[in-house]
């Protein structure tokens, strides 16, 4: 038996050992220089598909009952917790809702912001989704 704990041991600190010598190079290469430019090619490129990531999401916290994600459904499950006299899970699931709420308001700003961006990126010659 002392042998196999030994053996146990052995191999949980070679393991602790490789993992960390692992992580040593990336800890090694010190910080980042700091960026010169906004990245505005990248946002320029990268817009077509934010723009529809974030409708998406709109979407999906607009939704009915039905829509998984959707405000309206997590109202429902608040409300039958409630019915169900479970009291934690309704302040739980209240939270939730309460989070998801505040974010319809920041999507829809993301959404005019990006319809700025798309302005912006157009009048510039950046092209939206083109890889230059």
């Amino acid at each position: 038996m002392l042998v196999n704990r030994t053996a146990a041991a052995l191999g949980a600190l070679a393991l602790a050992g490789s993992l960390l010598a692992a992580a040593a190079p990336a800890q090694a290469a010190g910080p980042k220089p700091v960026p010169t430019g906004d990245g505005a090619k990248a946002i320029c490129k990268r817009l077509p598909k934010i723009q529809e990531r974030v409708t998406k999401a709109v979407e999906r916290l607009n939704g009915d009952a039905t829509v998984v994600g959707s405000v309206a459904r997590l109202e429902k499950r608040v409300a039958n917790a409630k019915t169900a006299g479970h009291a934690e899970v309704e302040t739980y699931l209240n939270d939730r809702l309460t989070f998801r709420k505040s974010l319809l308001p920041t999507l829809q700003t993301r959404q005019n912001d990006l319809k700025a961006v798309a302005t912006w990126c157009a009048s510039h010659g950046e092209s939206a989704g083109a890889s230059k």
